[in-house]
């Protein structure tokens, strides 16, 4: 069981800020909060009450005050990111314990300990903003959306954020191959199907391929076409707690896996050709994704069919309008260069800097 007392506990602004103080004199209570310290790679501070002034309780980026020890921490100097650690689900007092010492949490175990085991690394890995995600989904077959993503993505990281690729469709080929790093070195996705749980953010950072100043999540050339959807949950969480941006390539078939990628997404980018084959297709598609996404916005690619423009085919889709994705050889034949997808300073690579300035200003805004 977890409560919340008075208010969130604040995060860690960026970069680790080292391992929670825990305060007890319970030894069966310790063993149990130093096994989940080691659970989420964190290694602590232990006292039995309260350190010396300019000690861990100024200090430290989480307070783990064991209930026994309550009392002894009462005239201490209030502070965010306490947590009272208690056994006894009934006990009717404890709350009032934790408002003496102003804790933002209380917490039993053995319930709470999922909840105490991404707290831990959360701050253990100084978790800030989240990452800005964004999903890139085709109106139909060959309108572009892996072309655009991977544009999206070498833009961010010419820009200094920290951008992760993740290819989410199994049966594209593969944007290592699109980037041209199927060689690289890394982890790609069936290295992460049996992922359960909390997956750490930076040693998921580490084990990719770097491609181009950027991290990239793909396909090996197996047999495996997909991922449990708790894996995909626990990976994408990773992704997005290193903060920057992620942007996914989405199959345009929607299962449990892409349901879960789409659950994690802040916007997403349905890319539909000018032609009315293709509006109709991405009226089925946006249906589908706009049952889990509720930011969908339309990209329009050209050449336009006689009567439409970028603006018609959003109001056909009655969605709102990304702009207007250009028109380039490397957009049409994703393989027909050396260089990657919006390495330039072409029409592609203005477009993808300018969603993200917008992007970035209504995530910071929100």
């Amino acid at each position: 069981m977890a409560g919340t007392v008075t208010r969130e506990p604040s995060s860690a602004a960026g970069g680790g800020q080292g391992g929670p103080l825990i305060v007890t004199e319970d030894t069966d209570l310790l063993d149990d909060l130093l096994r989940l310290c080691a659970a989420a790679g964190a290694t602590p501070e232990v006292h039995h009450s309260v350190p010396e002034r300019g000690g861990g309780w100024e200090t430290a980026p989480l307070v783990l005050v064991g209930d026994d020890a309550a009392r002894r921490v009462r005239g201490a100097a209030r502070r965010r990111g306490v947590v009272l650690v208690g056994r006894d689900q009934d006990d009717p007092d404890v709350w009032q314990r934790a408002v003496r010492i102003g804790a933002d949490h209380v917490l039993m175990l053995p319930d709470g300990e999922q909840w105490l085991v991404d707290r831990i690394a959360d701050v253990a890995e100084g978790v800030g903003r989240p990452a800005l995600t964004v999903g890139v989904i085709g109106g139909r077959g060959g309108a572009g959306a892996s072309t655009l993503a991977c544009a999206l993505a070498v833009t961010s990281a010419r820009e200094g954020l920290r951008t992760l690729l993740v290819d989410a469709d199994p049966l594209g080929g593969g944007l290592d191959v699109l980037l041209g790093g199927e060689a690289a070195e890394g982890l790609r996705w069936p290295a992460f199907a049996g992922s359960r749980g909390r997956v750490g953010s930076g040693a998921l950072e580490e084990s990719l391929p770097r491609l181009h100043s950027l991290r990239v999540l793909s396909w090996d050339r197996g047999d495996r076409v997909a991922v449990p959807p708790q894996a995909v949950r626990a990976v994408l969480a990773a992704a997005r707690r290193r903060g920057g941006t992620v942007v996914v390539d989405l199959p345009r078939r929607i299962d449990d896996g892409v349901a879960e990628a789409l659950a994690q997404l802040d916007v997403g980018l349905l890319v539909v050709p000018a032609e009315l084959r293709a509006v109709a297709a991405a009226g089925r598609v946006a249906s589908a994704v706009g049952m889990v996404l509720r930011d969908l916005r339309v990209a329009v690619r050209g050449p336009y069919a006689p009567g439409l423009d970028d603006r018609e085919v959003a109001r056909l889709l009655g969605l709102p309008l990304a702009g207007e994705v250009p028109v380039e050889a490397g957009l049409l034949r994703p393989n027909g260069g050396k260089a990657p997808p919006g390495s330039g300073r072409g029409p592609l690579a203005r477009f993808c800097t300018d969603f993200w300035e917008r992007a970035l200003i209504e995530a910071g805004a929100a």
